[in-house]
């Protein structure tokens, strides 16, 4: 055996977490099993005592700390399940925590850092800033830095669960999936589980726009993000650490990238097997499975995957449960171009026949045509191409907007419709950070010649809001436009040549 990999082993069965930790289930989903044609087990870390397994790394790092260490306390940055795990590791230590958070944080998740008696700091809207405020302060006080996965002593902690699993299962395991954020769950788990049982696959899960980790290996050196998703907080990592990423380039068998539709999903099928709510990084391994399964066409196989947290928002379940149809294919959105001519319309509702109908906006564009947005519930994504030719046969133009993000962030909730006022309109998505002053930062940034032609935002229960913002800019001003797009720094999409902009709203 590699002696850093025999090192680890020896870490990992050392690692004295169940001072907090529990060993938490190893269960059978049954329904997921039953449809998926694979044993589905999940490793339910989403009972731990914080709802994840972040305390697993954090107490291991903070008990080993000497005596003098712990009386000049510990300092951490994180937006919510670490924060928790370094909180309770320190009181039950004894020792003083400070906690630094984004300023972003949702109340629920500083409030449950103050709970376990940690000491909360908020400072700057990102991660990023949050990090670098507290290493200013480490360096200030003295306290010692608890990182939450680039440290080995971390990683061994949440090594245990890889221990755990192999322990409660007994028969062969194809495959276990793990979600990756920063690399510290799946370096750990793979540590194990390589040096134990080599044979078994370990394959990481990354969301589509937080795949730090997956770009790092593919480039063969670390490469930081200039901007991460949010939806899935707890793995919205920029740049992976330097020692969880060799361990995932030397361990990890494979990766699947998903996005926020099948995270959703896998949210909803995680409930209909266990009635828990799952927050997004914690199904992200679900939805690596489902999608596993379906590219390699795995049958009769035991599979597990690392339910790995349910620090949820309550607020973004109606976010969760309006895109987990769209996560399992249940549902087919179209655009469709009508005739505005007697009859038209009835063909229409004639074609959809007795589809059950989930969305339906009618909006008149000129003289000649209309706009129809249609939502339909199907039993796969098969079925749409099929409907969408069928109405295209009536000779009405169908346009499929099932992979479409502005269709189903904003314009199937958008009233009023084309305007002849929108010359120079340029269309953007941008993630603003959900806190006070955030609009009016933007509006202070702009140009005061440019003119604000349409604005839609949705409260998505995150620690940021989708906004959709219609600017009317010259082209002569282009450049100064980029200039403030840049400048400004939220994330953005330019959405100007959508179609479904086209259709709807242009």
């Amino acid at each position: 055996m590699e002696p850093r990999l025999l090192d680890y082993l020896q870490r990992i069965l050392n690692a004295p977490v169940y001072d907090v930790a529990i060993e938490s289930p190893l269960e059978l989903a049954k329904k997921l099993t039953v449809r998926l044609g694979n044993q589905v087990w999940l490793k339910r870390e989403d009972t731990q005592p914080v709802f994840s397994f972040k305390l697993r790394g954090a107490y291991n790092k903070m008990s080993r700390l000497s005596a003098e260490e712990r009386a000049r306390g510990v300092i951490c940055a994180s937006a919510g399940n670490h924060a928790q795990g370094v909180a309770l590791s320190a009181r039950h230590l004894g020792c003083q925590a400070v906690i630094v958070m984004p300023v972003t944080t949702p109340r629920l998740k500083s409030d449950a850092v103050l709970a376990l008696g940690g000491q909360v700091v908020l400072h700057g809207d990102s991660y990023s800033d949050a990090y670098a405020y507290a290493l200013e302060l480490q360096r200030h006080h003295e306290y010692v830095f608890v990182h939450p996965f680039d440290d080995p002593d971390v990683i061994a902690g949440q090594g245990t669960i890889g221990m755990e699993i192999l322990r409660q299962h007994h028969q062969p395991i194809y495959a276990v999936f793990v979600a990756i954020g920063g690399g510290g769950l799946i370096s750990g788990v793979a540590a194990y589980i390589k040096a134990v049982r080599p044979e078994i696959k370990v394959i990481g899960v990354q969301m589509v726009d937080s795949d730090a980790m997956l770009r790092s290996i593919k480039a063969g050196e670390r490469c930081q993000l200039v901007d991460v998703g949010l939806f899935s907080d707890g793995t919205a990592v920029k740049l992976v650490g330097e020692e969880t990423f060799r361990m995932t380039r030397e361990l990890v068998d494979d990766f699947v990238v998903v996005d926020h539709d099948a995270v959703c999903a896998a949210i909803k099928d995680a409930f209909e097997d266990t009635r828990s709510i799952l927050e997004p990084a914690g199904a992200m391994s679900i939805a690596g499975m489902k999608q596993y399964i379906a590219q390699h066409g795995i049958k009769g196989e035991d599979l597990v995957a690392i339910t790995c947290g349910a620090n949820m928002n309550f607020d973004r379940l109606r976010f969760v449960a309006e895109r987990a149809e769209a996560g399992e294919e249940r549902e087919a959105l179209l655009a469709v171009t009508i005739p505005e001519e007697r009859g038209s319309f009835k063909r229409l509702c004639e074609a959809i026949g007795q589809r059950n109908v989930t969305e339906f906006s009618y909006r008149i564009s000129d003289e000649r045509e209309a706009h129809v947005l249609v939502g339909l519930a199907i039993s796969n994504r098969s079925e749409t191409a099929a409907i969408a030719q069928s109405i295209s046969a009536l000779g009405f133009a169908t346009v499929d907007l099932g992979d479409d993000e502005l269709s189903k962030e904003h314009v199937r909730y958008m009233v009023g419709g084309r305007s002849r006022l929108t010359a120079d309109e340029r269309l953007y998505r941008f993630q603003f950070p959900e806190r006070p002053g955030a609009l009016m930062r933007f509006l202070s940034c702009m140009h005061p010649g440019w003119n604000i032609s349409l604005f839609h935002y949705r409260n998505q229960g995150a620690d940021y809001g989708h906004i959709l913002v219609g600017i009317q800019v010259p082209d002569d001003e282009k450049s100064n436009f980029q200039e403030f797009i840049d400048t400004l720094g939220y994330p953005c999409v330019d959405e100007t040549a959508n179609r479904a902009y086209q259709l709807f709203l242009r």
